[in-house]
C-alpha cells in the first residue's frame, strides 16, 4: 500500500484542498453550471416535466455517482494532472501505457470545451448590465428576441465579454488550488445558493408556484418518450462534468483521509439541488406570465426578460438572476481549464502564470470560431455544421462519452479491485455495489448514449 504522503510517481503530491468542504464545493462548482441553471429548466420542460425529473434523479444515483466516484478515485490514486496519472495507475496496474491517452482525451476536452462555453457565459454577464439599467422594462415581447439576435450579430462585444470571462477564471486559476480554486468556490458557491434561495422566494409570491411544483414533479409518463429518456441519462451524465478530466484534476488534490463515496454523494446533492432550485425559481414566473416552459435555449435570454421586464421589481430580481448564471459559469470554467494548467506546470514545468497566460491565449483564439459562428462565419460550414456546432458536436456525441465509458472501463477491468477498495475504503456492500454498476450498468448505459448521440441509435 502506497503511503499517503507521496504519490505513484515518488514524487510529493500535488497541492491538497484543506477540508472537505472545500473540495465538495469546488467540485460542486464544476458541476453547476450552465447546464444545470440554462439547459435542465427547458429540457426539463421540453419533455413534460415530473416524469423527466423523476428518470433523471435515478440516472444520477445509478450512472452520476458511480461514474463521479470513479474519475474521482483515478484522480487521487495518481496524485498527478490526468495524463500522469492515467499513465502512472496503467503501470501500477500492469496494462499497456496507453491508456495514459484517456487522460489527454480529458485534458483536451475540457479545453475545448472552455472555448465555447466563455462565449455563453459571456451572454450571461452582458445580460446583467441590460437588466440592472431596466432595459427589458421599455421592450415588447418582439423586441427582446430581436435584441439576443442582434447581440450574436455584434462579434466585437461578444469578443469582449468572452475575454472578460477568461480573465476572470484565469485570474483565480493561477493562484494555485489554496488561494484561487479554493477561496473563490467557498465565496461562490454559498453566494450562488443565496442567489437561488432568493429567487426560488420570489417566485413563491407569483401566484403560480404550486403549478411549478406539480409541473415538475408530478410524473406524467405519457409525456415521456423514449428520446426523453435518453435525454435524462445524457444530461445525468453531463451535468456532474465527467468524462472531461475536471473531477479528476480535482480529485488529485483530495486528501488521502477523506471518503470518495460521501464526498461524490454530496456533490451530486448539490447538483441536483442547484438544477431544481433553478426550475422552481424559473417555472413560477414563466407560468405566471403564460409563457412557454419548453421555450428551448431562448428560455433564459428571451423569455425570462420578457417576465423581469413585466413584473414587479423585475429589473432587481432580473439582475440577481443573471448574477447568479455568471457565477454557475464562472465556477465550471475553473475546472474546465484546470487540467491543461496542472499538465503544463508538472510536464513543461512552467509556473502556473507562466500556464495560465499560454493556455489562456489559446482558449481565447479559439473562442473566436464561436463567437464568428453567430455572426460573420454563420456560413462557414463543415457538414452543414458551423465552428460552433462542430464543436459541440464533437465534444458532447464523442469526446465526453468516449473519455466516461473509457474511465469506466479502466476503474472497473484494469485497476486491481484491492487498489479500488482501498480508495473507496473498504470491501464493504456499498463498495461492492458501486463495482457492480461500474462494471456493468455505467459502460452499457454510456454507450447507448454515446450511439445515439453518433445517430447509431434512432428513437
Amino acid at each position: 500500500m502506497r503511503n499517503s504522503s507521496e504519490s505513484l510517481s515518488g514524487r510529493a503530491p500535488q497541492q491538497q484542498w484543506s477540508t472537505r468542504v472545500s473540495f465538495v464545493l469546488a467540485a460542486a462548482g464544476a458541476a453547476v453550471g450552465l447546464g444545470n441553471i440554462w439547459k435542465f429548466p427547458y429540457v426539463a420542460g421540453e419533455n413534460g416535466g415530473g416524469a423527466f425529473i423523476l428518470v433523471y434523479l435515478a440516472c444520477i444515483a445509478l450512472l452520476g455517482v458511480p461514474m463521479l466516484m470513479a474519475e474521482v478515485l483515478i484522480g487521487r490514486r495518481g496524485q498527478q494532472n490526468p495524463v500522469n496519472s492515467m499513465a502512472s495507475l496503467a503501470q501500477e496496474a500492469g496494462a499497456s501505457p496507453a491508456w495514459k491517452n484517456v487522460g489527454r482525451l480529458g485534458v483536451v476536452t475540457g479545453f475545448l470545451l472552455l472555448s465555447f462555453y466563455v462565449v455563453v457565459a459571456g451572454w450571461a454577464l452582458a445580460y446583467i448590465p441590460l437588466t440592472a439599467t431596466g432595459t427589458f422594462t421599455s421592450m415588447q415581447p418582439p423586441q427582446i428576441g430581436q435584441l439576443f439576435d442582434g447581440h450574436l450579430q455584434q462579434p466585437l462585444p461578444l469578443i469582449g465579454w468572452s475575454t472578460l470571462v477568461l480573465l476572470l477564471t484565469l485570474g483565480i486559476v493561477g493562484r494555485g488550488v489554496r488561494q484561487g480554486l479554493e477561496k473563490a468556490a467557498n465565496l461562490l458557491m454559498p453566494l450562488l445558493f443565496l442567489f437561488l434561495l432568493i429567487l426560488v422566494g420570489y417566485a413563491a409570491t407569483t401566484g403560480h408556484f404550486g403549478d411549478a411544483v406539480d409541473f415538475m414533479f408530478r410524473p406524467d409518463f405519457d409525456k415521456l418518450s423514449a428520446s426523453g429518456v435518453l435525454i435524462a441519462l445524457g444530461h445525468a451524465f453531463f451535468t456532474l462534468s465527467i468524462g472531461g478530466g475536471a473531477m479528476m484534476i480535482y480529485g488529485s488534490y483530495l486528501s488521502p483521509q477523506i471518503s470518495i463515496a460521501r464526498t461524490s454523494i454530496l456533490v451530486a446533492v448539490l447538483d441536483t439541488a442547484a438544477a431544481l432550485l433553478a426550475g422552481l425559481a424559473i417555472f413560477p414566473i414563466v407560468f405566471a406570465y403564460g409563457l412557454e416552459p419548453g421555450g428551448g435555449p431562448g428560455l433564459i435570454f428571451v423569455t425570462l426578460p420578457i417576465a423581469f421586464g413585466q413584473m414587479p421589481f423585475g429589473t432587481l430580481f432580473g439582475t440577481l438572476f443573471f448574477l447568479m448564471l455568471s457565477v454557475a459559469a464562472l465556477t465550471s470554467a475553473f475546472s474546465l481549464i484546470e487540467p491543461a494548467i496542472a499538465w503544463l506546470t508538472e510536464k513543461r514545468g512552467m509556473s502556473r502564470l507562466q500556464a495560465s497566460v499560454l493556455g489562456g491565449s489559446g482558449i481565447w483564439l479559439l473562442s473566436l470560431g464561436t463567437v464568428f459562428s453567430f455572426n460573420i462565419g454563420a456560413d462557414w460550414t463543415l457538414a452543414g455544421k458551423t465552428f460552433f456546432e462542430t464543436l459541440d458536436y464533437l465534444i458532447s456525441g464523442w469526446m465526453l462519452p468516449l473519455g466516461g465509458l473509457l474511465m469506466a472501463l479502466f476503474t472497473a477491468w484494469v485497476m486491481k479491485p484491492e487498489t479500488t477498495a482501498l480508495e473507496l475504503g473498504g470491501n464493504s456492500a456499498g463498495y461492492r455495489l458501486w463495482l457492480l454498476l461500474i462494471r456493468f450498468l455505467v459502460p452499457v448505459v454510456i454507450l447507448v448514449i454515446f450511439l445515439q448521440a453518433i445517430g447509431l441509435i434512432g428513437l
